[in-house]
C-alpha cells in the first residue's frame, strides 16, 4: 500500500537590518551556512557540504538527539540548486529522509527583496509530506528556527 501524501505551501517572510548582498552570502558561501543552518545544539552532525552554484548539491546528515522521540535516528536533507540570481533568490529541490525513509520532497524559493532598513526574505516551500514527517507544521516551524539563527549571524542582529 502506497503511503498517504500531504500536499502544502507555506510563505515565512522575514525582515534583517542587512542588505540582500549580505544576507545572501549568508546562504552562498559554506562556512556561514554552516553557522546558521548545520551547526545546532544536542544534534550529532554527521556531514555538511554546500556547493552552491545551479546544479550544485548541499547535503546535510545529523543523528537526532535525546529530546525527540527519534534519538539516534539520521535526518538526511539532500538539496540541489535549480536558480540562483546573486542578492536577489535562490530556488532549490530538495528531499529528506528519516532512518532511511523518505519523508520530504519541496521545492523550495527565497526571494530577497532590499528595503530601506535592510532586507525582507520572502520563503515559500511547496512540499509533499510522507507519513512519519511531522507535517508541514513541523517544516514550518523548523524553517522558522533556521531564519531566527541566520538573523543572529547578521551585521546589525
Amino acid at each position: 500500500m502506497e503511503q498517504p501524501v500531504i500536499h502544502s505551501t507555506f510563505v515565512i517572510e522575514k525582515s534583517y537590518p542587512a542588505p540582500p548582498e549580505r544576507v545572501f552570502e549568508a546562504f552562498s558561501r559554506e562556512d556561514q551556512k554552516r553557522r546558521w543552518y548545520a551547526d545546532r545544539d544536542g544534534q550529532d552532525l554527521a556531514e555538511f557540504t554546500s556547493d552552491f552554484r545551479v546544479g550544485g548539491d548541499s547535503i546535510l546528515r545529523f543523528n537526532l538527539g535525546p529530546e525527540t522521540p527519534f534519538e539516534g535516528l539520521e535526518i538526511a536533507n539532500r538539496e540541489q540548486y535549480h536558480d540562483i540570481v546573486p542578492g536577489q533568490r535562490i530556488v532549490s529541490a530538495a528531499s529528506m529522509t528519516l532512518g532511511g525513509k523518505l519523508i520530504s520532497v519541496a521545492l523550495v524559493t527565497i526571494e530577497l527583496v532590499p528595503t530601506e532598513a535592510g532586507t525582507d526574505l520572502v520563503c515559500t516551500h511547496q512540499g509533499i509530506f510522507y507519513e512519519g514527517s511531522g507535517g508541514p507544521e513541523m517544516r514550518e516551524h523548523g524553517w522558522r528556527v533556521l531564519f531566527d539563527r541566520l538573523a543572529a549571524i547578521l551585521p546589525g542582529a
